[in-house]
């Protein structure tokens, strides 16, 4: 083989051979992006019916097997996630348990892979006979979510009106002396006027007007007025004969008052489920517990203490709260 044509072949034999290389290292490389570094997925209680498919709080979610251990605990929406250790492959077959004391324990075998869980769990029933009970289960009837929120309004409570006047002699050369009239050819005069609507009082609207004299001839000199606020006042130039000017505005008050609004909330089987916004102050639950109307507050932040339910609380990005209560045994709707 003469040496030219030799060199040429292992040129192209390595080239082949690093485009192997790099073709395998993509598709390592893509096989162990796709393993998910945890498991997602959502707890419910089992059964037929999707609304009586309710989150199932504080399960216990564990990976089975000799090797490390993972945990995780789903939150009141029935979330959970969980952290793979290191080492799990995709496609590998593992064994998750789902332990809540109020539900039957649960062993999933499934494999590794980017899906959604969705775990129904089957609430403890007693075996045998139930007791008798010595008493029939306490009602709760007539439940009302009640909470306040406050409200500004500016109302207007009056028109504040002053007249002013701009005092001078028409047709009287500057000479240089000002003020002057806008092309310095006049002598002219500034005057003005202010309001103040008085503490906790703001002005709005306010305008001013020429209402006598050779209007034709004046302008504003300054603008304090346009914004309103609490004080406002005008200046106005005039370069003829005296003038007079309307500088009137309207006033408004703020009043901040308490608006008490109320709602129901939504009964799914043995669970409560409401939601309060954010401005939200003062919230309470109202029900009638065994024939007699009792008002339980909800407190500002914590899980909500129920001697007929067991509540937990969640707050959105934008603070509002959603609360979902499940009864206490002894209990019914």
């Amino acid at each position: 083989m003469e040496p030219g044509r030799s060199k040429i072949t292992l040129r192209i034999a390595a080239i082949a051979g690093l485009m192997l290389l790099i073709a395998a290292g993509f598709i390592f490389a893509s096989r162990y992006r796709s393993v998910p570094a945890s498991l997602v997925g959502a707890i419910v209680q089992k059964s037929d019916d999707p609304n009586k498919q309710t989150p199932v709080t504080g399960a216990e979610v564990s990976l089975a097997g000799p090797g490390p251990s993972a945990t995780a605990t789903s939150n009141i929406a029935g979330y959970f996630k969980l952290t793979l250790p290191p080492g799990i492959r995709q496609g590998q077959p593992v064994t998750l348990v789902f332990r809540q004391n109020r539900y039957e324990p649960l062993e999933l075998r499934t494999t590794v892979q980017n899906k959604l869980y969705v775990v129904q769990l089957t609430p403890l029933r007693t075996e045998g006979e139930p007791p008798p009970p010595t008493h029939p289960d306490v009602s709760v009837r007539n439940i009302l979510v009640r909470y306040s929120i406050e409200t500004r309004a500016e109302v207007n409570v009056g028109t504040a009106v002053k007249t002013f006047q701009v005092v001078n002699t028409g047709d009287v050369p500057c000479n240089g002396h000002p003020p002057c009239s806008p092309d310095n050819h006049w002598k002219a005069a500034v005057g003005g006027a202010s309001l103040d609507a008085g503490q906790g009082n703001v002005f709005q609207n306010a305008r001013v007007s020429c209402i006598a004299g050779p209007c034709p001839f004046t302008r504003i000199e300054t603008d304090e007025f346009s914004q309103g606020g609490r004080v406002i006042s005008v200046s106005v130039r005039g370069w003829s004969d005296t003038t007079t000017f309307l500088f009137e505005a309207e006033v408004f008050r703020l009043q901040v008052s308490d608006l008490v609004r109320e709602s129901y909330p939504v009964i799914f089987g043995q669970t409560l489920n409401f939601s309060l916004p954010a401005a939200a102050e003062g919230p309470s639950l109202e029900a009638e517990v065994g024939g007699v109307q009792i008002t339980f507050p909800l407190g500002p932040t914590a899980n909500p203490i129920l001697s007929w339910a067991v509540c937990n609380v969640t707050t959105a990005r934008n603070r509002s709260k959603s609360y979902r209560c499940e009864l206490s045994p002894g209990y019914k709707f």
